[in-house]
């Protein structure tokens, strides 16, 4: 589906100009690659790219004046259930008073910290360190700006990273991270074949074409996928991230004991590559407006793709990590303690502005099922709150058995 122009503000001078920059920055990549550039570089550089990706550079991201709003600037009340989550390991580790630490990766603006630290100064379960690993240096001036206004006592707790510990027990802690991971792009072709998508200089711009496979794990990993009778007709489209895998072993390594939260929105793998999702999962945000074109205004736009969460699962499991639990994010939020903290508030003057927050936590219609959480832990191997409600590991559809693995 494209949007008439009309409903895509067009962006005032500088600003194109900055998008202008990106794309000659493009062109000249994808040129000294002989011309086709992959559809996950390409990822890379609109949202990555020094100085003018859409994540490191000055546009404002979140928020009434950005492109998207998260869960935390919904309502406080999620960090508060997150924060229920990593109570609740921070007393499982059972080690020295304040030993374990908490990881946060891609903070955006820093509410979720803010939340999180209330709420486990308030319950005297403060970890050790609150760490938080942010590529963006503009998103993470904003995170100390808005930590120092809000928990200006808890903020010497708080250290930013530019890389992953060398080991850590706690909580490791991915909020709407992996949507914006680079994909790899693909088209079945008329033979049954994959294609994969790239993009390549054109006259006013960039145009997508189908090419055989510049990664031949493309087409090793989608083989199974295919046997199971997904992603095979021919003219259908979708995304594989290829980085997945590794990002996970990447923090399994450090892990020593304690349980990874990854949040966002996305499917089971059988869902995800069903077959009338004929042109995949790919969404952009511009300006509080979703729409499918990757190609419009690189640098001053969001690009996402959803979560295979089958893919996740797996990948956790050869990382040696266990499945600790899937469900949805409104199940996730009540098992955690939601109800219990809208009665707290009920009484106070917020009382409505909480409750419409929490509906846009839970509702079907709004962010209650389109999101996801999966935990994985490691030395930890417990039935976790988060999970009590309704856990549906059973609907993830791995090749093997793989939550009942032990860590």
């Amino acid at each position: 589906m494209q949007y008439p122009p009309a409903q895509i503000p067009a962006p005032d001078a500088v600003a194109a100009e900055h998008s202008r920059r990106l794309l000659d920055l493009i062109r000249d990549e994808a040129a000294a690659r002989g011309g086709l550039l992959p559809f996950d570089r390409y990822m890379e550089l609109a949202l990555y790219a020094p100085g003018l990706g859409y994540y490191v550079a000055g546009t404002p991201k979140l928020g009434p004046h950005g492109d998207f709003t998260t869960a935390p600037e919904r309502s406080p009340l999620f960090g508060a259930c997150i924060a229920a989550q990593c109570r609740e390991v921070m007393e499982a580790l059972g080690e020295r008073e304040e030993d374990g630490d908490i990881l946060e990766f891609g903070a955006g603006s820093g509410a979720l910290a803010a939340q999180i630290l209330s709420s486990l100064a308030d319950a005297a379960t403060l970890p050790r360190n609150y760490l938080i690993l942010e590529l963006s240096p503009e998103l993470r001036a904003d995170q100390q700006r808005l930590l120092a206004q809000q928990v200006p006592e808890l903020l010497a707790r708080v250290r930013w990273l530019n890389r992953l510990p060398t080991q850590l027990r706690g909580c490791i802690l991915a909020n709407e991270v992996l949507d914006a991971m680079p994909v790899h792009r693909f088209r079945i072709g008329a033979d049954g074949r994959p294609r994969e998508l790239c993009v390549r200089p054109a006259p006013n711009g960039l145009e997508e074409v189908a090419a055989e496979p510049i990664r031949p794990e493309l087409a090793t990993t989608l083989g199974p996928l295919q046997d199971q009778g997904l992603a095979v007709d021919p003219g259908y489209e979708s995304e594989l991230n290829l980085r997945l895998a590794p990002w996970i072993r990447a923090l399994a390594e450090p892990l020593k004991r304690g349980l990874i939260l990854l949040i966002d929105y996305g499917y089971p793998r059988a869902e995800y590559y069903r077959s009338d999702r004929r042109r995949g999962t790919l969404l952009c945000h511009y300006r509080h407006r979703a729409h499918p074109d990757p190609y419009l205004y690189p640098g001053l736009q969001d690009i996402t793709a959803h979560v295979d969460f089958t893919a996740v699962a797996e990948a956790g499991v050869r990382a040696g990590l266990r499945i600790a639990g899937f469900t949805t994010q409104a199940h996730f939020l009540i098992g955690c303690g939601l109800d219990r903290l809208l009665v707290q508030v009920a009484a106070g003057p917020d009382a409505m502005d909480a409750m419409l927050g929490a509906k846009q936590l839970v509702l079907p219609s709004a962010m209650g099922e389109r999101f996801q959480v999966i935990g994985l832990d490691k030395g930890l191997a417990m039935d976790w709150i988060g999970f009590s409600f309704r856990d549906l590991r059973d609907r993830l559809g791995c090749l093997e058995p793989v939550w009942l693995t032990r860590s």
